[in-house]
């Protein structure tokens, strides 16, 4: 079985080091709900609201139905 590598690369807008951790687990990982994402991280929800909520303000991450994701306008953003 051979290890596939995936360049995923953070949005420029992105400066918070924990909004990257949240966005590259996201992008990696699928959509995930905020215990998912505190569990995977271990972050505090107070932590991962204010982040999600920068994130969603920018446009970069979407909230469907209690599970947060990457914005389809961003998923696949590997670089051509």
């Amino acid at each position: 079985m051979t290890a596939q590598s995936t360049h995923i690369e953070v949005p420029e807008g992105v400066q918070s080091p924990r909004a990257k951790l949240v966005y590259l687990y996201l992008a990696t990982g699928g959509s995930a709900t905020v215990g998912e994402l505190k569990t995977g991280l271990a972050m505090t929800k107070l932590t991962l609201y204010s982040v999600l909520r920068t994130l969603s303000e920018q446009g970069l991450v979407e909230r469907k139905r209690g599970r947060y994701a990457v914005s389809s306008c961003f998923a696949g953003n590997e670089p051509a």
